[in-house]
């Protein structure tokens, strides 16, 4: 197969995972703002599964296909959906809440997926659902394990900083401001050997869990 071939298929076998993992991701967290007195993102029209509203082009589009093709786990980001922290009516504890809203629905997505993957190998045997249900695991899986990382601005960062007393919590929390900085660190760190190694355990460890909450339906499936 060529590599204009190869790059075809991986973009129809991948388009749909990330673009609505993305999406859901931050969708997430402004219904959960909202649920917690801040309506910001769905004044601004994000409350929404339409992945059109949630696109970036580099973060959306771009990332996650150069991170594939260098072999790295498949993960990406979209506009963050905004969200006014003085509205919530207990800002501190309940910006938490808001940051862990992402990971979990790529956790939950990820059980969707596959549930999919399992249907598809026992009754299904259509290849390129098998493929796309594959890649909505690894997609959520990686999305979720990232984003948990504790540092700002990722939400395992804003966790953190829910969970910290509040000296602690406002010197943790300013590290926010270098947040771009942190992500290309990040970014660039994916391709070193213990990052990496610690970035595909957590995941693996994400897949895991989505197996095990899925094992009663698994055994019913026979």
């Amino acid at each position: 197969m060529s590599d204009y071939s190869q790059a075809i298929q991986t973009v129809a076998v991948y388009a749909i995972p990330v673009l609505f993992a993305i999406s859901l991701h931050e969708a997430a967290h402004g219904y959960v703002a909202r649920y917690f007195g801040d309506n910001t993102a769905e004044r601004m029209g994000r409350l929404s599964a339409n992945p059109i509203r949630h696109i970036d082009p580099i973060g959306t589009i771009l990332l996650p296909l150069l991170l594939h093709f260098a072999s790295l786990p498949p993960f990406g980001y979209a506009k963050p959906v905004p969200v006014d922290y003085s509205r919530l009516r207990n800002p501190k504890k309940q910006m938490g809440f808001v940051a862990a809203a992402g990971p979990l629905a790529n956790f939950a997505m990820g059980m969707g997926w596959m549930l999919l993957f399992i249907i598809g190998l026992k009754f299904v045997h259509e290849p390129f659902l098998i493929e796309v249900a594959r890649a909505g695991v690894l997609t959520n899986a990686a999305m979720c394990a990232f984003n948990l990382i504790p540092l700002p601005p990722l939400d395992g960062g804003r966790i953190v900083t829910a969970m910290l007393p509040n000296p602690l919590a406002e010197k943790f929390a300013s590290i926010e401001r270098l947040g771009p900085i942190i992500f290309v660190i990040l970014i660039v760190l994916l391709n070193t050997g213990p990052f990496r190694g610690f970035l595909t355990g957590l995941m693996y460890l994400v897949m895991k869990l989505i197996t095990l909450a899925l094992t009663p339906i698994t055994f019913f499936l026979g």
